[in-house]
């Protein structure tokens, strides 16, 4: 049975990526800091927990053992978790390191977290230009982020080992740390009757399901290479697409108010707000044989039904991110002058 060992396996893209490999007959530890995490159906499959920090010397070691078929590290944010892996790869047949789109530049130099939105002027490949790499700053900042993550891919692309880095975009599933669907999900849950979105909802930033990326993960497992793959959904939904697909899966109906430019600022704020829309090319994973588990509307519903479930965002999320999404005494208030 091949053996597959995932980093950051509690997570989103981890529980999926864990559900995939263990449906397909693989031999699956999940790596975390907390058992209470590992989903009831991951362990019942027969994944193992292994309880690991990668920052403490010589537990990753320790918990890849003899080594493995497949390692996928979900946490490899900087250089320096990068080169804590090369050690071990020799005993790995494939790795597979999460990446983001984040690191893509356009024309002028900007990225998704910089001040001037950026205009990419079509789908991604892999081909474009990126953020020059960098440690010296804080990988959670804006600016680092992306920076940080060049330098992780650089550190493993260039190390010779069959590595897989892959970017995906917006990441939805059960268990996700900052499900961006949570602000129409609580509209739904507090019986809004009314749905203010920005731009008339065109604005759209490309979605990926935890379930197409594990599904590229189970690819890329079995033909092992160095490489630079897209990860996202099969369709590019907007916002308006996205708030309609919520709304049906949960059967509430709310009053669409699609604002223009001249509405107040402040009002319809969802995290979609991309204009120029941004999408990535999918074409070279489909070109090793890559078939998403299912388009954003068939994907999502997990963790919709995840969301409604707990009623609540993970204890761990700093929930000050949705607060001016879902300010609703300002949109009262300017509903009440229309």
């Amino acid at each position: 049975m091949s053996r597959a060992v995932i980093l950051g396996g509690t997570g989103v893209i981890g529980r999926a990526a864990a559900r995939r490999l263990l449906a397909s007959g693989w031999d699956v530890d999940v790596v975390g800091r907390d058992r209470s995490r590992v989903p009831e159906d991951v362990a019942a499959a027969g994944g193992r927990f292994v309880a690991a920090d990668r920052d403490e010397a010589g537990e990753l070691a320790a918990t890849l053992g003899a080594g493995a078929d497949l390692l996928v590290d979900c946490l490899c944010f900087t250089a320096a978790h990068a080169r804590g892996l090369l050690p071990l790869l020799d005993d790995v047949g494939s790795t597979v390191m999460i990446s983001t789109k984040a690191v893509y530049v356009d024309a002028e130099g900007n990225h998704v977290n910089s001040a001037n939105p950026p205009n990419f002027a079509g789908p991604i490949r892999e081909s474009q230009p990126t953020v020059a790499p960098r440690e010296d700053i804080d990988y959670r900042s804006g600016d680092g982020y992306g920076a940080n993550k060049v330098a992780a891919e650089r550190v493993l692309l260039d190390s010779g080992h069959p590595v897989t880095v892959l970017r995906p975009s917006r990441v939805h599933g059960e268990g996700a740390s900052k499900p961006d669907e949570w602000v129409f999900v609580k509209r739904v849950l507090d019986r809004r009757g009314v749905l203010l979105l920005s731009h008339g909802g065109r604005g759209a930033d490309q979605t990926s399901a935890a379930a197409n990326i594990a599904a590229l993960i189970e690819v890329v497992a079995n033909d092992p290479g160095a490489r630079i793959l897209n990860s996202a959904d099969p369709d590019g939904p907007s916002a308006l697409e996205i708030s309609r697909t919520v709304a049906a899966h949960l059967g509430h109906q709310w009053r669409e108010v699609l604002l223009d430019e001249h509405a107040p600022p402040g009002l319809g704020l969802h995290p979609w707000a991309r204009i120029p829309a941004i999408r990535l090319d999918m074409s070279a994973a489909a070109q090793l044989g890559y078939r998403p588990a299912g388009d954003y509307a068939t994907t999502v519903t997990a963790e919709l039904d995840w969301l409604v479930s707990t009623q609540q965002l993970p204890p761990t999320f700093e929930h000050d991110y949705f607060a001016p999404m879902l300010d609703y005494a300002a949109e009262d208030a300017y509903l009440a002058t229309r």
